[in-house]
């Protein structure tokens, strides 16, 4: 991954960020292909706003393409938390 792109495209995330914590959320950059294709992360009230995919595209998107050509496409990476129903803890245990 060009280190460079990379620093140009936290900067700019940097300058979206107020906007969506305004409303409660976030966004952290998770990854950049060779080819500009660039992966984000929505955050806080973001993660489950349903509003989401366009604040993706019309927001996050378009202003990374616009302010920096070498960007090709954005796309979000949803993370999931697992949780257990049962009363007892889960224990990671490690091979034997």
């Amino acid at each position: 991954m060009n280190e460079q792109l990379r620093e140009k495209i936290l900067s700019v995330l940097e300058r979206i960020r107020p906007c969506l914590q305004i409303d409660g959320g976030d966004i952290e950059l998770s990854s950049v292909s060779e080819d500009g294709f660039v992966k984000v992360h929505f955050m806080g009230a973001c993660a489950t706003c349903p509003l989401s995919p366009m604040t993706l595209r019309a927001g996050v998107e378009r202003t990374l393409m616009l302010l920096l050509s070498e960007v090709k496409r954005v796309e979000e990476v949803k993370y999931f938390v697992l949780t257990s129903t049962h009363s007892t803890p889960i224990q990671a245990t490690s091979p034997s």
